[in-house]
């Protein structure tokens, strides 16, 4: 058995689908566990660039399983989409290695709707800058009861009367914010094709995630967005509606956490965050701006700029802590090339004394203050590095540094955004690649 889960370590937006890509490889069976179309994963394969934003990145690996689990929220038009894209870019056995939870919640237009009309609706000060894409209306259906499990799209006339209840508990919010209620029949007449095409690949995937692990089959379970968006670990308010640390695979996929051998943080060698919320090492300067062009830091789902600063240890520590995380996938480090001289966020001053832990609940007090840690730049291209030794020699002191202060081992480089632009030192399925 191994089992390795991918966690975002930072505000998502991390590279995940690069690197969960690179190992899957190497892996059987492929798990998504939490969100939905709000996590887009950008793969590059050759000239080819694919965003996904509900498939988990290992589709475009032949003989892999992709597992769609039942801590997710589906929208079935956008998975169809993603499906439909693929097969006309030449994949036709798709369907063939896709399973979905029958448990997994499903994302309807009254969602996106409410979504819209919500966000719309707040001052500028309090929006949380979401997708928009129905993700939290269709947790807070799960969580209230009235949700709607993929599994109903096997029996049309039952999905009637549950979209119907759904939307009777809806009613108020949606006429209060300035909006008209649907009709259920319609709505279900408008998934009754989408059904036919999905329901053949519905299963018991905590069934299916078990057997593979019974019988010695190497599983990926790939995270969405990031620790600090966790529902409960993250800046909250300004977090995702999902649990996206490691801990969530668990309950996402529907194995026992004893059944995870490996936790792998994906984080850049700066950092970004989309969306409203504190992000005490924000940039506005020449060098954001560098970061954002440079690493083309626009959000995969939604197109927004980025908001970019420096890589903040204290919420890598962070990170590692609440994840468990044993060791880092390092990307986009090629992105600082070309600026004299980086800076990484130590510690911070608080009004009541210098801390290196993340004040995670304090990040927005007034007298919060990042205390930096000046390292030297480079100008060498690094995407022809293929071991650390390549790298120029302020490059590989940058890894060693983060490497030792984020207390937590470099498993891998990204260096560009081709699955070949990658220094492997440690492969989880197979083993230490490169000694560092």
């Amino acid at each position: 058995m191994s089992s390795v889960v991918i966690v975002g370590a930072q505000w998502g937006d991390e590279g995940k689908g690069k690197i969960v890509d690179i190992y899957t490889e190497f892996a059987d069976v492929v798990i998504r566990y939490a969100g939905g179309p709000n996590a887009g994963h950008t793969l590059v394969i050759g000239d080819d660039k694919l965003v996904v934003r509900l498939l988990p990145s290992g589709i475009l690996r032949p003989g892999t399983l992709c597992v769609l689990g039942q801590g997710m929220v589906v929208d079935p038009t956008v998975l169809v989409g993603e499906i439909d894209e693929l097969k006309r870019r030449g994949h036709d056995d798709i369907e063939a290695r896709l399973a979905i939870s029958d448990r997994s919640h499903l994302i309807l237009p009254y969602h996106i709707q409410i979504d819209t009309l919500r966000e719309s609706s707040l001052p500028k000060e309090r929006a949380l800058g979401t997708t928009k894409k129905g993700i939290g209306p269709a947790y807070e259906d799960k969580v209230r009861r009235t949700g709607i499990r993929a599994g109903e799209l096997r029996d049309l006339k039952q999905l009637t009367g549950s979209v119907e209840a759904s939307l009777e508990a809806w009613a108020p919010v949606i006429t209060a914010l300035g909006g008209s209620v649907p009709v259920a029949k319609d709505i279900v007449a408008e998934l009754a094709p989408l059904a036919q095409r999905l329901v053949p690949m519905l299963t018991d995937t905590s069934r299916v995630a078990h057997d593979a692990l019974k019988h010695n089959k190497r599983v990926m379970l790939e995270g969405a967005q990031g620790t600090l968006l966790d529902i409960d670990h993250g800046t909250y308010p300004f977090v995702t509606s999902s649990s996206a640390v490691a801990g969530g695979a668990a309950i996402g996929a529907g194995i026992g956490p004893n059944r995870i051998d490996t936790v792998i943080g994906i984080t850049k060698a700066y950092a970004t965050r989309v969306g409203s919320g504190p992000f005490p090492t924000e940039l506005d300067d020449e060098a954001g701006a560098h970061l954002r062009n440079v690493g083309v830091e626009f959000g995969s789902v939604t197109g927004r700029p980025r908001r970019t600063g420096w890589l903040d240890l204290p919420a890598l520590r962070y990170a590692s802590r609440v994840n468990g995380i044993d060791g880092l996938a390092l990307t986009k480090l090629d992105v600082l090339t070309g600026l004299p001289q980086i800076k990484v966020c130590v510690a911070y001053d608080t009004p009541a004394g210098r801390v290196t832990d993340l004040p995670i609940d304090q990040l927005d007090t007034p007298g919060l203050t990042p205390v930096y840690e000046v390292l030297e730049g480079w100008d060498e291209p690094l995407a022809s590095a293929r071991v650390l030794d390549q790298l120029p020699r302020a490059a590989r002191a940058y890894v060693r540094f983060l490497e030792e202060a984020a207390e937590a081992p470099v498993f891998l480089v990204s260096v560009g955004p081709r699955r070949a632009e990658t220094i492997v030192l440690h492969n989880p399925f197979v083993g230490r690649a490169e000694t560092p």
